[in-house]
């Protein structure tokens, strides 16, 4: 079996799909590795790097040149992947929902697409959960980022000069990238409070010693919401929330967002209004710039002010961290790949009825396959 590893061409994309660690692990498999030459020159990896851990490197075409399978972070256009051999497969973060056309694309070219963020958030597919991995980067990016525009210490400090205040840090949405922005900003010294509609995350938020926000009046989401991720609110919750989010937005020093609903557009958490009510020199982080932004006003790549606040809107945050966040993917694509290894083949074996094959197969025989994608 022929692994091709591509080089990234998106302006924001300084990730790679496989490192020498995992490229040494997929040979001892029995796979052979050919990697793009300068594929790893943004995450501080050479070519004589992957040489060295027994991987082919040379230019795009002769590596996806007879390749089974392709890995790549973000998906690349199909003109871009000359003599892929249909029935290859293409595995990368494909987001489907807002790239339906070159889905379409894959399933005429005859491959068989693997959209990694679309892996099942079971007990199974952990390993190889590339949005837990990312976002767990992403998180602690965002405080560090906010910490930088603050201009100011996190902890309290006491002097003979006289005390230093804390800084208030918002976390709002706590999945992965909510608790690992908790953490950190805890780890700093900062008094952190933290809100999202899932009533089970309380116990969360508190176990990392913050502060939980919450609406108590209406019901929220119980328990996890759709695959682990929080659906869309009724409008009498978001009413609520809106509220209490207002009066305790006005004394943060930094907040964080976070809040993504899968297939949609993210979710409105902070109004122009809002950011006025904040102090001069306060700072926000929007972490869900790439589809379409929590904060109003927010411009994608870019920090902006508006009424004496910085709003920080940088893309694809995990990618900021291009050494770690290569690792972990790739160790995701690997472990992947790993489960559904036959020895005896030497190749990977994918069985249809599987429920991660099927929950990350979009494409395959010409066809777009994926429920999700359908009707």
């Amino acid at each position: 079996m022929k692994i091709a590893v591509l080089k990234e061409t998106a302006a924001t994309e300084t990730r790679v799909a496989a490192t020498p660690e995992t490229v040494k692990k997929l040979i001892g498999l029995g796979a052979e590795v050919a990697v793009e030459t300068g594929a790893g020159a943004h995450a501080r990896i050479s070519d004589a790097d992957y040489q060295a851990a027994g991987a082919t490197v040379a230019g795009r075409a002769d590596v996806i040149g007879g390749a089974d399978m392709v890995m790549g972070v973000q998906g690349p256009q199909v003109a871009d992947l000359p003599g892929i051999k249909p029935g290859a497969i293409l595995a990368a973060i494909l987001s489907p929902f807002t790239e339906r056309a070159k889905i379409e694309a894959y399933a005429a070219a005859g491959l068989n697409a693997y959209a990694m963020e679309f892996m099942p958030r079971t007990t199974r597919a952990q390993s190889m959960d590339v949005l837990s991995s990312q976002s767990n980067l992403a998180g602690y990016k965002a405080v560090i980022d906010a910490g930088e525009a603050y201009g100011r210490a996190f902890p309290m400090m006491m002097t003979a000069a006289g005390t230093i205040s804390a800084a208030r840090v918002f976390i709002m949405g706590v999945g992965v990238a909510g608790l690992q922005a908790i953490a950190t900003a805890r780890r700093l010294g900062a008094l952190v409070s933290a809100t999202d509609v899932r009533s089970a995350t309380k116990e969360q938020i508190e176990s990392l010693g913050a502060k939980a926000i919450f609406v108590d009046k209406v019901k929220g989401i119980e328990g996890e919401g759709a695959g682990g991720y929080a659906t869309e609110m009724s409008d009498e919750y978001k009413a609520a929330q809106a509220e209490l989010v207002s009066s305790h937005i006005a004394k943060q020093d930094i907040v964080i967002t976070t809040a993504l609903i899968p297939g949609r557009p993210a979710p409105r958490l902070i109004t122009d209004a809002q950011v006025a009510s904040m102090r001069p020199g306060s700072v926000i982080v929007d972490l869900a710039v790439d589809s379409g932004g929590n904060v109003e006003g927010v411009v994608p790549g870019e920090i902006v002010e508006r009424h004496g606040v910085k709003i920080i809107g940088h893309r694809n945050p995990a990618s900021r961290l291009a050494p770690d966040a290569s690792a972990l993917y790739s160790r995701n694509l690997f472990n992947m790949i790993s489960a559904f290894w036959d020895k005896e083949a030497k190749a990977a074996v994918w069985p249809g009825d599987d429920d991660i094959v099927k929950g990350i197969k979009l494409t395959e025989g010409g066809k777009i396959v994926h429920e999700r994608l359908l009707g």
